[in-house]
């Protein structure tokens, strides 16, 4: 079979576009870079459609020459530039799927998401459900799938949900009350793969879902298990309101996987019955107490908690930082100050300097720490770690007692330098 693919560097995409070579197909992947595509053999090829300038029906006739089937897989969680819901989720597929029929394309599979039907509040619910209604208003057969939250190890939301699971405490609206129903990824493929062998006449929709829905605090205990963590996390409750403008904030970050949108969709929960997309599957889909394998649990648990430590341990420094400099412009005496300064050599105008300068230096390291660009983090860890230590070594050499204080005020230096090295090492390089 010849399948048109778009989407195919996506994450559900990609795993569509493995699974149809390794099934024999001949896979044409619609994508706006063919050169990102992975090398798949010759049974994968790409042309070059970017969705967001929407092609017409006339500009996707002469692609569907010789297609059997098409598979659109194409999806965003947030608008960026002409990257919208409307022309991706939409209007683009709407035209491809228009030409279909007159193409002589056997089949249409149509990756949607659970809740995009009449209850669909936010943007991207309706925009997929756009395409959903133009799809099921044609003579094809395929289907529309719907797949609830999508588990993968590499997924942006699941890396999100593996990071909450982790930590400790929680707080949430509803303490985490809401249903959902997860899937893992290998069961969305194996259903978009068994609709292509068998395409439902007429074009039907199917919920793709694990095989019982739970709240969402028992699939972060779920999912913490699975990572070889003790009992927890520890859900309280969050105001609704506070949690809606703590998504909208957190929207406002690069690469976010929550914001005001996704806060509406997880407030809302979906669940829907499972046993259609288990007779698709032939047997009942992956439960999430099956989700992670114990072979990849060591290396997801150290990610999890990285995504909470990470931005923790830079808070703690950066404050740090900023009290210290702020301690050093005032509740400390000045005067205590000048006589540390004279005892490592510094007297009069010199000293002064030396105070006024150090506690800038603090105060520019601290905001560094937390709005510095990520091209020069590395730099900010390096020259932390080289004030640290010159630090400690001036009062080795000139205030030695201190080493001797039973509150260890220069013995602390040696796991804050070990903390700044770590963040140091876990700056991701340019290739």
């Amino acid at each position: 079979m010849r399948v048109l693919l778009t989407g195919a560097t996506g994450l559900i995409g990609g795993a569509i576009l493995r699974a149809l070579v390794q099934d024999g197909h001949d896979v044409v992947c619609a994508v706006r870079d063919p050169a990102r595509l992975p090398d798949h053999g010759p049974r994968c090829s790409g042309i070059a459609v970017d969705l967001a300038t929407v092609p017409s029906v006339d500009d996707w006739l002469p692609r569907l020459h010789g297609v059997d089937a098409v598979v659109n897989a194409v999806g965003i969680l947030r608008e960026q530039g002409r990257q919208t819901f409307a022309a991706l989720h939409d209007q683009a597929p709407s035209a491809l799927f228009r030409a279909c029929a007159p193409a002589g394309v056997r089949c249409v599979v149509q990756v949607s998401a659970l809740g995009a039907d009449a209850q669909a509040t936010t943007p991207y619910q309706r925009s997929k459900r756009a395409a959903d209604d133009v799809l099921r208003s044609l003579q094809l057969a395929g289907a529309v799938v719907q797949p609830s939250l999508v588990f993968h190890p590499r997924g942006a939301s699941t890396g999100l949900f593996l990071t909450l699971a982790s930590a400790p405490l929680l707080l949430f609206p509803l303490r985490g009350a809401m249903q959902v129903q997860p899937v893992h990824l290998d069961d969305v493929v194996a259903g978009v793969v068994a609709v292509l062998r068998r395409p439902p006449a007429p074009l039907e929709t199917i919920a793709f879902v694990g095989p019982r829905p739970c709240k969402l605090r028992d699939y972060y205990a779920a999912l913490r298990r699975q990572l070889r963590m003790p009992r927890g996390p520890l859900v309280l409750p969050m105001p609704v309101a506070l949690f809606r403008g703590a998504a909208a904030l957190a929207g406002r970050l690069p690469g976010s996987a929550l914001d005001a949108d996704t806060a509406r969709m997880l407030l809302q929960g979906n669940a829907a019955p499972a046993d259609r997309f288990a007779r698709l599957l032939g047997h009942a889909p992956r439960d999430v107490d099956r989700f992670v394998a114990p072979d990849e649990a060591p290396a997801l648990r150290t990610q999890a908690v990285l995504g909470w430590a990470q931005p923790l341990l830079r808070a703690m420094l950066a404050l740090l930082w900023i009290w210290t400099a702020i301690v050093s412009f005032g509740p400390f005496p000045v005067e205590r100050s000048l006589e540390l300064l004279a005892r490592v050599g510094l007297h009069g105008r010199l000293a002064e300097a030396a105070l006024v300068g150090a506690g800038l230096l603090d105060l520019l390291l601290g905001l560094l720490t937390l709005w510095a660009p990520r091209r020069w983090r590395a730099w900010v860890w390096l020259v932390q770690l080289a004030l640290i230590a010159g630090y400690t070594l001036l009062i080795t050499l000139f205030l030695p007692e201190y080493w001797l204080h039973p509150y260890g005020p220069i013995a602390k230096n040696l796991p804050i330098m070990a903390a700044i090295a770590m963040l140091w090492a876990l700056e991701p390089r340019r290739s």
